[in-house]
């Protein structure tokens, strides 16, 4: 781990220290919120089956059999391979479920209930038991057996549609949005149950739908609706109804974002394009007589832009205070100062012995501050520790592995590993 200068010297125990979390779930949603436990401290272990892993060790970029996505959505956690189809393998998992604060899962509805696993059997084992339950539809209602994904949830959640020019079929936002702000919900959730927890003593369980997190999202989309009678529709760059923001041109076609929409901001940023007439108009003084006017006003602001490089139109915008930027590439943001000193680029050493950046820890803590702990583990790499402290003998752990209801990888040479490393120049 590289350690975080704004919190060097810091040596108070993690937020979630003293935490045990089971992970039953693969790929986005459920696997994202116990990387956020994990970062603050939870003891996480996770399930995965035997043999092929989560497959998420396969998305993306892979390099020597594993994703280098798996080395941050997995960071921090342990990983425990065994069969849940398995009565030997379901037997295992009510035994952690027992000592579990926190289980997050993210199978179709049923899925646990089949194996013995679900809500009623765990619970009864452990009343103070915490499960986040997080699926395409949620728990309950006439969808609940669908199958879905992240990209079906911001469809119907009314993102999708928002998304893109008008006239033109939705583009999707580059990352698994959906799944994500389910599995921050999650974490949300599963924090507000372990504060009630203190005063009660019981636990509950948490219903996340991936629709329904995308839904939340969608600001004033149904009051609009309801009480104007108003369907919103897809903008492209703009933000309608708030004027000035959007996408402008630049020389080299580049371009910049720019964020003028506050009524003291609007008239810097005209002063600033030698628009004064658009600033002094009273007609443009406030937001909603703007917006009446926002093809004219951007028409002026890209009419300025297009003249100057991007970092012309940056320097001048910046130093009047108006919010301006422009989209970054995962080159810009590995080589931004600000990224850099607030330590969001870290470099880890992976179970293979690899340097590798990846995203720090966020939020950030004063005096609690997250961490990481290299990258994500090696299949099955804790096994037998895990089973060790369940208090499973050796004999019978064997076993199990024999019949393969469990497994473990062998450490690599990580030697050689490193060998490789200094070849690329890394």
């Amino acid at each position: 781990m590289t350690a975080s200068d704004t919190t060097a010297g810091i040596d108070a125990p993690e937020a979630l220290a003293g935490l045990k979390v089971l992970e039953m779930g693969q790929l986005i949603a459920g696997p994202f919120a116990t990387k956020l436990l994990g970062e603050f401290g939870a003891d996480v272990i996770k399930i995965e089956p035997p043999g092929t892993g989560d497959p998420l060790r396969r998305w993306r970029i892979v390099e020597e059999g594993t994703s280098l996505w798996w080395h941050v959505q997995t960071r921090n956690k342990r990983s425990l391979s065994l069969d849940l189809r398995s009565e030997e393998g379901q037997e295992i998992v009510r035994q952690l479920a027992r000592e579990a604060d926190i289980v997050v899962e993210n199978f179709r509805p049923g899925t646990l209930e089949k194996w013995g696993l679900g809500w009623e059997t765990l619970s009864a084992a452990n009343p103070g038991l915490i499960m986040v339950r997080i699926s395409g539809y949620g728990q309950t209602g006439p969808y609940r057996d669908r199958p879905g994904f992240g990209v079906i949830g911001e469809a119907m959640g009314g993102l999708r549609y928002l998304s893109g020019h008008p006239g033109e079929r939705s583009v999707r936002v580059g990352v698994s949005l959906g799944d994500s702000l389910s599995a921050l919900y999650g974490v949300i959730g599963a924090l507000l149950a372990l504060q009630e927890r203190h005063k009660s003593g019981k636990g509950q369980y948490i219903d996340v739908a991936l629709y329904e997190s995308v839904f939340a999202m969608m600001e004033s989309l149904i009051p609009e609706y309801d009480g104007a009678g108003v369907i919103r529709e897809p903008s492209g760059s703009a933000l309608p109804g708030i004027t000035p923001s959007n996408s402008y041109p630049c020389l080299n076609d580049e371009h910049v974002l720019i964020a003028g929409n506050g009524d003291s901001i609007y008239q810097r940023l005209m002063q600033a394009i030698e628009r004064p007439d658009l600033a002094e108009d009273p007609a443009l003084a406030h937001n909603d007589g703007r917006s009446r006017q926002a093809e004219r006003i951007d028409s002026a602001i890209a009419e300025w832009t297009s003249r100057h490089e991007r970092d012309h139109v940056l320097s001048v915008l910046e130093t009047v205070g108006v919010p301006v930027g422009f989209p970054y590439t995962a080159r810009d943001i590995v080589n931004d100062p600000h990224y850099q000193a607030r330590d969001m680029i870290q470099t880890i050493i992976t179970a293979e012995g690899r340097k590798l950046k990846v995203p720090g820890v966020m939020p950030r803590l004063s005096r609690t501050p997250g961490r990481i702990e290299g990258g994500g583990p090696r299949l099955g790499q804790h096994t037998r520790d895990v089973l060790d402290e369940l208090g499973i003998d050796a004999a019978t752990q064997q076993a199990l592995f024999e019949r393969g209801v469990l497994y473990d990888t062998p450490e690599p040479d990580t030697e050689a590993s490193a060998s490789k490393c200094t070849d690329k120049g890394e």
